[in-house]
């Protein structure tokens, strides 16, 4: 017998677990794969539980990994993460029917709470031209995207821009201006895809009074965003706590705002695989309970082997197998 003919004489129950099964079907397992790429061209490879060589985007489809999330850099050097890169992973992830979302770093390269650096070729711009070339470079990049047959999902305008983007003008000191640059790539990216739910980012998602005061200051600045994103890189002895504190936060943005949230990137030392492991299967549990308003959970670069480009977050071990810091997926 079918499963709808055995709960066709209980509705309700019915209901409920078809509304399980959608938002199971729609909630984003997810990972930035941002630099397979540039793994793969220095002769990196990524094997299966048997030591089969195996396509990164194949091991992670089997993984239940079901969003890939990218970055873009406007002009970086070596070509690494620029439109042709990121069209190039998009389509593979597209390929294994997994679903996509762009990150617009807006300089040309690393954009984190610490730096904020704007594009060489922006350089001497001003406020009204940086709005125009946030416009001009989110809506390229993506009309490119859409024009060999990618669809995008989500778009985060800026990344970790706790202290804001493009200093100094747009620095967190003035949201009537930052406002201004997270509209215009609000805009831009609903100009080319209208459905495309659009994220502004925020590192250390277990830091509830900066996310208030943060979200508090564009919100009255007139900023528009669809997400709130979060970073969580937990340490591996405390990560209970860790995840209690983002849980907090992400209830109170969903309150405070009426906004959906999504953990884009989280992380912890590969040798920590188990408390790893523990820590995701957690972090699930807790963003689904948000029912519609909990989008996903993002693995950062989980593809990396241990100490590549000097990092060891990664869920890769060293003979590039992925470790059971997947496993939650």
């Amino acid at each position: 017998m079918k499963l709808e003919q055995r709960l066709a004489g209980w509705p309700a129950a019915a209901g409920l677990m078809w509304g399980m099964a959608a938002q199971a079907a729609s909630f984003a397992n997810g990972a930035d794969v941002s630099w397979v790429s540039q793994q793969e061209s220095s002769g990196q490879a990524f094997y299966n539980s048997s030591g089969v060589k195996t396509d990164p985007f194949v091991l992670l489809k089997k993984l239940q990994v079901n969003a890939i999330r990218l970055r873009v850099w406007v002009n970086p050097a070596g070509g690494w993460n620029d439109g042709a890169d990121v069209l190039y992973k998009a389509q593979r992830a597209a390929a294994q029917g997994q679903r996509i979302m762009i990150d617009f770093h807006y300089s040309d390269g690393w954009a984190d709470p610490g730096q904020q650096t704007k594009p060489a070729a922006w350089a001497s711009h001003t406020l009204a031209q940086l709005n125009h070339d946030v416009y001009r470079h989110t809506q390229g990049i993506l009309s490119y995207l859409k024009t060999n047959g990618i669809v995008v999902e989500w778009v985060q305008v800026g990344n970790e821009i706790n202290s804001g983007m493009l200093w100094p003008e747009g620095h967190t000191s003035s949201f009537d201006y930052l406002a201004q640059l997270i509209n215009s790539g609000y805009n831009a990216s609903k100009a080319v895809y209208p459905d495309a739910k659009v994220i502004v980012h925020l590192s250390n998602g277990f830091d509830n009074a900066m996310f208030r005061w943060f979200f508090d200051g564009v919100k009255q600045a007139g900023a528009k965003w669809d997400v709130i994103g979060m970073s969580h890189y937990p340490p591996a002895a405390d990560w209970a706590s860790y995840n209690a504190k983002i849980s907090s936060n992400m209830q109170d943005m969903v309150a405070r705002y009426a906004k959906p949230v999504m953990v884009t990137e989280v992380g912890m030392d590969w040798t920590q695989s188990t408390a790893a492991r523990a820590m995701l299967a957690d972090l699930h549990s807790k963003t689904k309970a948000l029912g519609d308003y909990g989008l996903g959970v993002f693995y950062w670069e989980p593809q990396a082997y241990p100490g590549w480009q000097g990092y060891s977050m990664g869920a890769l071990d060293a003979a590039g197998k992925f470790t059971p810091a997947m496993d939650p997926f």
